[in-house]
């Protein structure tokens, strides 16, 4: 099948990093991010590379020095592709992005079922094309909203985009509350995203496992409650729980509630 709504997703988000990009002087190219050790030129250096690669172009050349923040070959070759774009101007990485963005949507745009039914290993474990294309959206617009904190300049945080990123994240809420929180047998745990991107999930732990069900019981151990932003700064460890409290509310059993808060991070 071919993903038509992935791809919306994947141009809405692209066009946007392109527009916010082009505001952009050297200075701001060159700050920092909450990703450790990437200005806003490496973040697209980044995306770059990876969009290369499912379009079978070669990976660079270049072998970036060993950086403490680099855990696994997948950040390893993600370092190289950055490095090779460290010594340009942020005017010249944009142009790059931009005419891959374009090589890449008409790709999209014309592929058939088979292109996208391709196996292939994605970064949740093995899948198709199509599967990777889905954490492809969360993924660039992640990065796009490493730019705007970095910049002071929010927006499209109530895109689909948006939306999909928080649905792809609240998907591992269960192993955070059972788990990580070690929230006790026959307990529940209630969190509250409370815009732009709005959801709202109950989490209960039965016979040593915490699901999500569909109806709140009447007395819950916590309620936490954030904003989206926040709640994808958290899950993609930008901050940490403690950098979050002022921005989270946490009603019940505090120690429970603030260890979901505290282990919310669920990229690798």
């Amino acid at each position: 099948m071919i993903p038509t709504d992935t791809i919306e997703k994947l141009e809405h988000t692209w066009a946007s990093i392109s527009a916010l990009c082009a505001t952009l002087d050297e200075k701001q190219w060159k700050t920092q991010t909450l990703c450790p050790g990437w200005s806003v030129q490496d973040n697209v250096s980044h995306m770059i590379g990876t969009e290369r690669f499912l379009h079978g172009l070669p990976a660079s050349t270049v072998k970036a020095p060993q950086r403490e923040y680099v855990k696994n070959p997948i950040g390893a070759a993600n370092e190289n592709e950055v490095e090779q774009r460290r010594g340009k101007l942020g005017v010249e990485v944009l142009a790059e992005w931009n005419e891959l963005v374009v090589t890449r949507l008409s790709a999209l745009k014309s592929g058939d079922d088979a292109y996208f039914a391709k196996e292939m290993v994605t970064p949740t474990g093995p899948g198709t094309l199509a599967d990777f294309l889905h954490i492809r959206v969360m993924d660039c617009w992640v990065h796009e909203q490493d730019i705007r904190t970095a910049l002071g300049l929010p927006g499209n945080d109530d895109s689909p985009s948006a939306h999909l990123s928080v649905d792809r994240l609240l998907r591992t809420v269960p192993i955070v509350v059972g788990k990580r929180a070690a929230t006790p047998e026959g307990e529940t745990v209630v969190l509250n995203v409370t815009g732009p991107v709005t959801r709202n999930v109950v989490v209960t732990v039965a016979n040593g496992r915490a699901a999500v069900v569909s109806i709140r019981p009447p007395q819950v151990r916590a309620e936490v409650s954030m904003d989206s932003n926040t709640f994808i700064a958290l899950a993609c460890g930008r901050i940490s729980g403690s950098d979050a409290r002022s921005r989270v509310d946490v009603v019940g059993d505090t120690t429970i509630g603030n260890a979901v808060v505290d282990n919310f991070n669920m990229m690798i």
